[in-house]
């Protein structure tokens, strides 16, 4: 099971401290996104949020965090400190501290809406927006009939003055956002007691105040990220109509309606809001590896002999020896455009954006360490490639592994693919017949380079 993980601090930039965690280590990134109140070091006792939370942490890496103004968080001295342009802050410097280059940002309700303000502000930090039963103004007006109208404030705004923090307060809204909550005491006493540790009533009333004025219908048009729209269909506190509005203003967003009427993801069938997240990110994530391919030349080297030469010169000698042989092949890595992926010990990998220079790199590293009284063999290859980082994967590089594996001494082979590519280049090349490549499937017809 899922401890609750260790509770750290990051600044932002209008020197606000903002309490964060990380926790798992999942495949990607997902910043949990807090709503209305929130408090990272008693949330993981809750029953109705513990199991919810450790399971998005069994999927991926985690980043929880208190907004300003709640949990552990600072209480800004300013009360427009609190306005959505300092959440922002708030998303970018947990972000930075947890290392988090690019994440799936997950928002309830006005943090959904937060999350996609940030996505449209900062679209190269933000792989994916999913947003459960959010709202993008929260009074009603006569281009959007969702919102709560003035008596509805004034109520809500009466009950919070008169009784937040007390099990009134949570029987009174549970019948709202919790349904299949509303006969459930452990339940009032787990929200009575959280909610004292998430805000004073001082607090939630300039966070009400703050939440009241918000309006971010016209920078929905604005989101670039891939997005998923969700709501429950029964969803008493915000009509499930708000949520088809908002999908159709996210270009591309994906809108799923969930049978059930509790508010909150993590009360109710929490199994499809899961399986919903789980089937967008993954969609999300094989796009994008196909948009982190290309067409790629590899070349392998291996020194021929480099064991028997080892222990025939002994371990300085050899490691003097080897670092000239580096040091050779680099130089030439350099001068035909080559770059380096791995030093492999006694061998290099490296890619080209054209098959020509690599043949003849291949060919120069070959005269190059025989001044050393070396002798190399050499496998080049042209194909797709996926990029992760920094690192090159994919099946041309282990075909062009295996083709410099059958490499013999001072031999280039290439692959049929490389040989059609460089026709008229002046490169001559031998048949070396059809072999089979460990791992790869068919047959391949290789060449030797001559002259």
């Amino acid at each position: 099971m899922i401890q609750a993980p260790e509770t750290r601090y990051t600044t932002t930039a209008d020197g606000v401290h903002i309490a964060y965690q990380v926790v798992g280590a999942g495949p990607f990134d997902l910043v949990a996104v807090p709503g209305w109140i929130s408090n990272i070091d008693v949330i993981w006792e809750l029953p109705s949020q513990a199991p919810f939370l450790r399971r998005l942490a069994s999927m991926s890496r985690l980043i929880l965090f208190d907004r300003r103004g709640s949990g552990v968080s600072d209480r800004p001295p300013r009360e427009e400190s609190l306005a959505v342009e300092y959440g922002i802050d708030d998303i970018r410097a947990v972000l930075d501290a947890a290392g988090s280059e690019r994440a799936v940002l997950f928002g309830f309700e006005d943090a959904g809406i937060l999350s996609a303000v940030f996505a449209a502000s900062y679209p190269e930090r933000v792989q994916a927006l999913i947003l459960f039963a959010t709202w993008a103004r929260f009074r009603s007006a006569p281009d959007y009939p969702w919102g709560y109208d003035e008596a509805q404030i004034r109520e809500w705004e009466g009950h919070v003055e008169r009784d937040w923090g007390s099990d009134a307060f949570w029987r009174y809204n549970a019948e709202i956002v919790a349904p299949s909550k509303v006969n459930d005491e452990a339940f009032i006493r787990e929200w009575t007691w959280y909610s004292r540790l998430c805000a004073s009533p001082g607090a939630i009333a300039a966070i009400e105040r703050a939440q009241h004025e918000i309006d971010a219908r016209a920078v929905l048009p604005s989101v670039q990220a891939p997005t998923l729209v969700l709501h429950r269909e029964g969803d008493r506190a915000e009509p499930v109509d708000q949520s088809r509005w908002l999908a159709g203003q996210i270009a591309g967003a994906k809108l799923v309606v969930l049978s059930g009427d509790d508010h909150p993801p993590f009360l109710g069938d929490v199994e499809s809001v899961f399986d919903e997240i789980e089937r967008f990110v993954s969609a999300i994530r094989e796009e994008e590896s196909t948009f982190d391919r290309s067409l790629s030349t590899v070349l392998f080297t291996d020194i021929v002999g480099s064991t028997e030469r080892a222990a025939e010169l002994g371990d300085r000698a050899w490691r003097e020896l080897l670092a000239r042989h580096h040091a050779i092949v680099r130089a030439l890595l350099a001068r035909y455009r080559g770059t380096e992926i791995q030093d492999t010990g006694d061998g290099f990998f490296a890619t080209f954006d054209g098959p020509a220079r690599a043949i003849r790199c291949a060919r120069a590293i070959g005269e190059g360490v025989a001044a050393v009284d070396l002798r190399i063999r050499a496998g080049v290859h042209t194909g797709e490639v996926e990029i992760a980082g920094d690192r090159i994967r994919g099946i041309a590089v282990h075909i062009g592994a295996r083709v410099g594996a059958l490499a013999g001494a001072d031999e280039v082979l290439v692959s049929q693919t490389v040989k059609d590519l460089v026709a008229g280049s002046g490169l001559v090349f031998e048949d070396a017949g059809e072999h089979e490549l460990k791992g790869v499937p068919d047959r391949w017809r290789l060449y030797r380079v001559v002259g």
